[in-house]
């Protein structure tokens, strides 16, 4: 299992935008319990980045929002930002 840690902008695009939204937080919680599970499961569309962001890797909740993340090292994750792929990169 990854371990997660929260970036602090994170947290505060988390609380603006996800949790105020039920379904999408749903999702979010649930796209979370599987990359936690498995980092490359199909069904997250699991990437990494190019160009300014080619350190970073991303995966998708829903079809509007993406997870921007950093592998810290084996089995640790840094979260990083959360929003649409215009917000997020």
């Amino acid at each position: 299992m990854i371990k997660i840690s929260w970036d602090q902008a994170f947290k505060r695009t988390y609380k603006k935008n996800v949790k105020k939204d039920p379904e999408l937080k749903e999702r979010f919680w649930a796209a979370v319990d599987v990359f936690s599970q498995n980092p490359t499961d199909a069904r997250l569309r699991s990437h990494r980045l190019t160009g300014k962001l080619e350190r970073l890797w991303a995966f998708s909740v829903s079809q509007d929002c993406q997870v921007i993340l950093r592998f810290i090292d084996k089995g640790h994750v840094l979260f990083i930002d959360i929003g649409g792929h215009d917000e997020a990169y």
